[in-house]
């Protein structure tokens, strides 16, 4: 198990523009040839915008983008006409396929805060797909079954234990709270890189949310 700390994440984003970013992985001009993917993973940015901030239109491809709302509310729309917002506990999913563009702001007069991996498909190109689940259920997984991946959203309170999804590579971010991993303690804002995991347990040092993504390669 690799423990990658909040304060580790590379920063980036445009601080004057109201967009403050943190990158998990290599991305943009941070460049690390020892931080380029884990699994499916090549991406995992924590952005912050302020009201009124927001990325203008730029383009996606070969990419199954994956974005998670932990305050605030998120405007997005797409050149396949897609127009929505998305919340706390919404999970969205943009495949980029063979080239999309997309736009994503703060419309409201509140902080937002959202999370968002990337991942590698297994095979590139297709069409454009766009998919959007309200309120995901705390114990249903999201399939993204073009990268061969699971995500799991667990919500624990303090000494509630959940299990790890046994598989080749796990990836688990601590959305808020702190828990208990295998013996490390991580605190909002810090993952964990799990090869080959097997009855592995997670523990709520307080109330928290987890977001787990299982991938088999």
């Amino acid at each position: 198990m690799d423990v990658r700390r909040a304060a580790e994440r590379y920063p980036g984003g445009d601080p004057a523009s109201g967009i403050e970013s943190r990158h998990a992985f290599s991305f943009g001009p941070h460049y690390d040839p020892d931080n380029l993917r884990f699994g499916v993973l090549i991406a995992c940015n924590e952005e912050r915008l302020a009201p009124g901030a927001g990325f203008d239109e730029h383009p996606h491809s070969h990419t199954e983008i994956v974005t998670w709302v932990v305050e605030g509310e998120l405007t997005h729309r797409d050149s396949t006409g897609h127009e929505t917002r998305v919340g706390p506990g919404d999970v969205q999913r943009l495949s980029s396929a063979g080239g999309v563009r997309h736009v994503e702001r703060n419309d409201a007069d509140t902080p937002l805060t959202f999370l968002q991996t990337w991942l590698a498909p297994l095979t590139p190109g297709g069409e454009p797909a766009y998919e959007i689940v309200h309120g995901i259920a705390d114990s249903t997984p999201y399939a993204v079954p073009e990268a061969g991946a699971l995500l799991h959203v667990r919500r624990l309170g303090a000494g509630e234990r959940t299990a790890v999804p046994d598989g080749a590579y796990l990836y688990v971010h601590v959305v808020r709270g702190a828990v208990r991993l295998d013996g490390e303690e991580l605190g909002a804002g810090d993952a964990a890189r799990i090869t080959d995991a097997k009855d592995v347990e997670a523990v709520g040092v307080s109330a928290a949310e987890l977001l787990m993504w299982e991938m088999a390669g």
